[in-house]
């Protein structure tokens, strides 16, 4: 059974930087990669960033483009997201989670089958 923990989530002021990880256990009998998504409160999960498992295709939201980097270390079993110039509408709980399938859309939550639990960030003005 897969697990996946994410952490390095906190409070930070506008302009500073997070780095989250999501250090992935569990057998597998396949790996499609991972993504990560958030969700702010009172709005719906949207997705973030997306890799898959030799990083050979990575995926944005094209609105955090050049300020959200994804990347992992397959040594260590986790997936990062870092995170540059972050805004107080970042605020929200990041979640990382395991792609279900090799068809599966990248872009959309219906695509994953495992989450973690989230790790929460907050911007402040």
């Amino acid at each position: 059974q897969v697990q996946l923990v994410e952490s390095g989530g906190g409070l930070v002021q506008a302009g500073g930087s997070l780095r989250l990880s999501c250090a992935v256990s569990g057998r597998t009998f396949a790996n499609y990669g991972e993504g990560w998504f958030r969700q702010a409160p009172g709005k719906e999960r949207e997705f973030v960033a997306a890799i898959t498992w030799n990083a050979d295709g990575i995926y944005y939201a094209e609105s955090l483009k050049g300020r959200f980097t994804i990347s992992r270390d397959n040594a260590k079993n986790t997936v990062y997201l870092q995170m540059n110039s972050l805004k107080p509408e970042d605020t929200a709980v990041y979640y990382c989670a395991k792609r279900s399938g090799f068809y599966s859309d990248f872009r959309s939550s219906g695509g994953y089958g495992t989450w973690g639990q989230g790790t929460q960030v907050t911007v402040s003005s």
